[in-house]
């Protein structure tokens, strides 16, 4: 058993051994928070949840570190714009991200350290950069001299000469346009910390290298984020933490994004849809089936189309779990997975191929059914549980009891009215009136109910949308 990944800065797939055997560290870039999060965003931390599930079923001991960037330009402009107070808006939008996370089940990090916690390590790293010669301050700023590290831009395979290096106002006395900013000098109001240099606050790629080090050490596993990451912020950070002296991350694994009209959904764009807003309407399961089953390199357009889709495949998998249990009661998932399966995820996380497991497995359970063969349907659900839970999606698992148990103080009135019309149907069927049957089993399916005939009977469910 081997599990290979993707390496950006390899530009290829190789086999992962980890710094320490039977041990896996992944440092994720997580929320910075300006704003709400949008489905876009919650799509990487989804991503990165189902690696560290990967590993653990692959009996790894995960540390996940996903830090929260809780200063920044953005959040400064945010707080000046709506005329509060910084850290009120990064600490509302922080608990956002977080109840998104919560809401499509993922599991917490094991550390989720804020950037402002850790001004006194990237003072620190910035000492050791300066006295190395691979930093300078100037006006009160300090900025990272490109030119004295010789590897940098080996990530996004950019030629330094014709570099376009992002600049923010008042970065003034730099030696070279494409120095970046590790430290900026205070401003009227905005926050700020003292150093040696005078009082500022730090720049966005200092705040993952120190907090990088802090919790991972020198060298760590898996460095991740989206791919819009990639330059300048990955570059950047490589860049300040190996002329520090740390190797840094030994594998780089970039998400693809979700896409509105070919552009990246971004709230800069104003095409974003907020994880607020999309589970009043979309159950989280089914939200976390649409963002989490595609491979995480492949680009996701969304619609509505999409995500019906989605829903209707996962009611396939859904029903065929709800009539099981009904026939046989609880179910245990199994301890192995399908060999297939496995190979699947081991492949750089193939999901779409393992899914493709989960279904085919699905329609086996549902054969065993129709044969009335509880035995094998039985052994279909306890791998289908056993896959669904590695993919953080068994309607079973407890995450998910509280979306199920929506609506049950309605749902034995509700039953009690259908059943009054499937007994009609029945009725009609009985006396060969399939017009009737027909029109009736028609109209309940344009009420959003969908009816299967199955041994023991008609059972109706919530058809998709």
């Amino acid at each position: 058993m081997t599990i290979r990944l993707y390496d950006t800065n390899a530009r290829q797939i190789r086999d992962f051994v980890p710094l320490t055997a039977g041990c896996v560290s992944i440092y994720l870039c997580g929320a910075t928070v300006q704003a709400a999060p949008h489905i876009g965003h919650i799509r990487s931390g989804l991503n990165f949840d189902i690696m560290r599930r990967w590993f653990e079923y692959r009996g790894y001991d995960v540390t996940f570190i996903r830090n929260v960037t809780d200063i920044d330009d953005k959040i400064i402009a945010k707080a000046a714009e709506q005329n509060r107070p910084w850290w009120s808006i990064g600490y509302e939008n922080e608990r956002a991200f977080n109840d998104g996370y919560t809401a499509l089940g993922c599991l917490p990090p094991t550390y989720e350290p804020r950037a402002t916690g850790h001004v006194t390590e990237m003072v620190e790293m910035m000492q050791g950069l300066i006295e190395r010669g691979h930093a300078y301050e100037a006006d009160g700023n300090v900025y990272f001299d490109v030119r004295s590290f010789p590897g940098y831009l080996e990530l996004s395979r950019q030629e330094l000469d014709n570099l376009q290096q992002p600049s923010g106002v008042g970065e003034t006395g730099k030696r070279d346009p494409r120095d970046f900013a590790m430290w900026k000098t205070a401003k009227p109001g905005e926050p700020t910390w003292a150093t040696p240099w005078g009082r500022g606050r730090p720049g966005w790629h200092l705040e993952c290298s120190a907090m990088a080090h802090k919790y991972l050490g020198s060298a760590f596993d898996i460095h991740g984020g989206g791919l819009d990451l990639i330059f300048p912020h990955h570059e950047n950070e490589i860049a300040q933490a190996k002329a520090f002296g740390d190797e840094f991350a030994r594998y780089w694994v970039h998400n693809a994004w979700v896409t509105m009209a070919g552009d990246k959904m971004s709230k800069s764009l104003g095409n974003s849809v907020l994880v607020s807003e999309m589970v009043k309407t979309w159950r989280p399961i089914v939200l976390r089936y649409y963002l989490g089953t595609p491979h995480y390199r492949s680009m996701i357009e969304y619609s509505e189309e999409s995500l019906r889709e989605a829903e209707s495949a996962f009611a396939r998998i859904e029903g065929f779990v709800q009539r099981v249990v009904e026939k046989a009661g609880p179910v245990e998932p199994s301890a192995e997975l399908p060999p297939a399966f496995a190979e699947a995820m081991d492949d750089d996380l193939g999901v779409p191929q393992a899914l493709a497991i989960v279904h085919t497995t699905v329609r086996q359970g549902n054969s065993a059914l129709a044969a009335d063969d509880k035995e094998a349907a039985v052994a279909r659900l306890s791998e289908v549980r056993a896959m669904l839970g590695v993919l953080g999606l068994d309607p079973l698992d407890e995450h998910w009891a509280g979306e199920t148990d929506r609506g049950d103080d309605l749902h034995g009135v509700v039953d009690s009215l259908v059943r009054l019309v499937l007994d009609q149907r029945e009725a009609a069927r009985g006396r060969k009136d399939w017009a009737t049957a027909d029109a009736i089993r028609d109209q309940l399916n344009q009420s959003g109910l969908a009816i299967e005939d199955g041994p023991q009977g008609p059972r109706w469910s919530l058809g998709p949308r």
